[in-house]
């Protein structure tokens, strides 16, 4: 038991990370604009869905470049996320920002059953397993015992995404405006702040999180419909236990 305490505590870390991608991106949306997006888990699984899709196709017609996947993960995430954030804001919650919370809950639940569709539409119900990059990196020796560097890697994002939260919230001018937005939106737009724009690029960082937690643990699963679902869950318990927004 002692011997492999070392290996439990590098999953549970792995597993935090992974969690935190997820869940930052919801309880920023919802910090800032008081939308509890259900739909989140949907964006996490387009994130997976596209980079699975998309090393899939490269591995295929370019074999000789292993290496060039990694890219896909960013690129996949920026791609999805920016699409999807202006389809749902513009066109649905837009229109739904000054009623009630409960509105917005049913709208974005809406908008994930219609997305669990449209991605069986688009990628099919077969699994993709997109191992390469994970592969990649190999192994690491960590007490003796053999971990997978990709996973490790994941931890690391998470810290960065964390410290990017903390400087951007603490140490500039656009965090302590956003910390206005936050507490009080009608004296910020009193004030001049241009509130909704703080809305559309509150709402698409927090789907870009989304995305880049689908399209990061990817190579680590198996990528099936309805593993929105299980992300969501998990997503929300975060939240309401770290405090929602």
């Amino acid at each position: 038991m002692i011997s492999s305490l070392p290996f439990i505590v590098l999953d549970s870390l792995v597993y935090a990370a992974w969690l935190f991608l997820v869940a930052s991106g919801l309880t920023l949306i919802y910090g800032v604009m008081k939308v509890l997006n259900v739909a989140h888990g949907s964006l996490y699984a387009f994130g997976a869905y596209t980079n699975a899709w998309l090393i899939g196709w490269f591995i295929n017609n370019y074999p000789d470049n292993d290496y060039l996947t990694f890219l896909f993960i960013p690129l996949s995430a920026l791609i999805i996320g920016i699409i999807l954030s202006l389809f749902i804001e513009r066109i649905f919650l837009r229109k739904v920002y000054m009623r009630d919370e409960m509105v917005t809950v049913l709208v974005t639940y809406g908008l994930f059953l219609i997305f669990e569709d449209v991605m069986k539409l688009i990628f099919g119900t077969s699994s993709y397993l997109p191992y390469q990059p994970r592969m990649l990196l190999g192994n690491i020796n960590v007490l003796d015992i053999p971990y997978v560097i990709y996973d490790l890697a994941i931890i690391v994002v998470a810290v960065l995404v964390w410290g990017l939260f903390y400087f951007t919230i603490k140490l500039t001018k656009i965090g302590k405006l956003l910390l206005t937005v936050i507490n009080d939106r009608e004296i910020s737009s009193a004030l001049g702040i241009n509130v909704n724009k703080f809305f559309v690029f509150t709402f698409a960082f927090g789907c870009l999180l989304g995305c880049l937690g689908g399209a990061i643990s990817a190579p680590m699963i198996s990528v099936v419909p309805g593993i929105g679902v299980e992300v969501i869950v998990l997503a929300f318990a975060v939240v309401v236990t770290g405090g929602l927004g």
